[in-house]
């Protein structure tokens, strides 16, 4: 394989330098982020034969990638989950592409459990994730791309990587979404995101509202129902699924979210359009009211939150009084991805998000977007890092 960089002594030279900001490091492949699409990115061009920046020969290796991650150890997003969510509760952990994932204790918290198994899968596959680094930007520079990085914990040491393709795996967690609503910066109590929650009993000392309608919402509201009291709102109805995911229905989610990145719209997250799973868990707390949702309120006040309508909370809602008085807001309003890195390329559309052919940018084709889209569930995740590496495999011909 060759990566088509004539192999003078001048780009062998840079490849052996990457801690000089002056002297790109020639790359066929950088990969920003290691949770699980970057992972299985990874993997997958390991399988094509792309030798890893810092293996034994990958100065004068035909083909190289190098994967950059910018938290402090293997886990992806899981390392920094509540203590709490335990393997048994977490939903969406799936194998990673050549070895099975194997819990012996579903009271293990996710948090150690999948930070261990990313650490054995990198040192399996010697994928030599350099971490942790920050992707500052990425530019283009004629037919390549230059990565920009830095350590975090060395600000002083910069690379700036040249690569022929990229696969951005960057994610969500950097980016929790807060919503507009009046009366926020007025609120005297606690306002929390679920990326900042750590345990319940931090929030033990007054009622919560806790606002959101995906899985995170429905979990923390349930854990936090066991030291205070709780309200929950939505913006929408909860859809409860009481059927089996079927493989049927994921697929038909995953092409609804699909369709919207191919219209360049901003994706929907996976649940939206799945709808909650009606678990055992689950149907305790309907039965024992704590998982009854109210409409999303009008404002908020200093000391709480208000409703015009209380008592027309509409179909799939409940309604209740018009204020309730609350120590704590709790904001499991989801992530945005995490793309400000690549604000240079000018990939956004006018409908906000990214035009998208499965992984590929249809604006710059050099580009794969994974755990974007419909790849941002996990399994998904797997079949995109897959698809990503076949696309720059066609596209550069290695």
């Amino acid at each position: 394989m060759a990566d088509g960089t004539p192999d003078t002594r001048r780009s062998r030279r840079a490849r052996r330098s990457p801690g000089s900001v002056a002297s790109p490091v020639d790359v066929t492949v950088a990969v920003i982020g290691a949770g699980q699409a970057g992972l299985s990115a990874a993997y997958h061009l390991r399988r094509a034969g792309l030798v890893a920046v810092g293996e034994s020969g990958w100065e004068t290796a035909a083909a190289t990638f190098v994967v950059l991650d910018d938290a402090p150890q293997s886990g992806g997003a899981w390392q920094h989950r509540w203590p709490g969510l335990t393997m048994a509760d977490a939903h969406g952990v799936h194998d990673l592409p050549g070895m099975p994932l194997l819990v012996p204790d579903l009271t293990e918290p996710a948090a150690f459990a999948v930070p261990y198994y990313f650490a054995q899968y990198e040192e399996a596959f010697e994928l030599r994730v350099q971490r942790p680094v920050r992707v500052e930007r990425v530019e283009s520079d004629g037919d390549r791309l230059l990565v920009r990085s830095r350590s975090i914990e060395r600000p002083d040491e910069a690379v700036v990587w040249r690569a022929r393709g990229l696969i951005n795996a960057s994610g969500t967690w950097q980016k929790p979404f807060w919503p507009a609503y009046p009366g926020r910066g007025g609120f005297r109590g606690r306002q929390l995101h679920s990326h900042d929650f750590q345990l319940p009993e931090d929030l033990a000392d007054g009622h919560v509202v806790v606002i959101g309608g995906g899985t995170s919402a429905v979990q923390l509201t349930l854990l936090l129902a066991r030291v205070t009291t709780t309200t929950w709102v939505t913006r929408r109805p909860p859809q409860w699924r009481d059927e089996a995911f079927t493989p049927e229905v994921g697929r038909e989610a995953v092409a609804e979210v699909d369709e919207r990145t191919r219209a360049g719209l901003p994706p929907q997250s996976i649940v939206s359009v799945t709808g909650l799973p009606l678990t055992p868990e689950y149907r305790i707390g309907i039965t024992a009211g704590v998982l009854r949702a109210r409409p999303m309120f009008d404002r908020i006040t200093p000391d709480g939150v208000e409703w015009d309508a209380p008592d027309e909370p509409g179909d799939g809602w409940v309604g209740g009084p018009a204020q309730v008085e609350a120590r704590t807001l709790l904001w499991c309003t989801g992530f945005r991805a995490s793309l400000d890195h690549l604000a240079p390329l000018g990939l956004r559309a006018p409908g906000g998000g990214i035009v998208m052919d499965g992984t590929q940018v249809v604006a710059d084709p050099r580009i794969q977007l994974v755990g974007y889209g419909p790849s941002a569930s996990t399994v998904g995740a797997n079949r995109a890092g897959r698809e990503s590496v076949r696309n720059l495999q066609s596209l550069l011909g290695v």
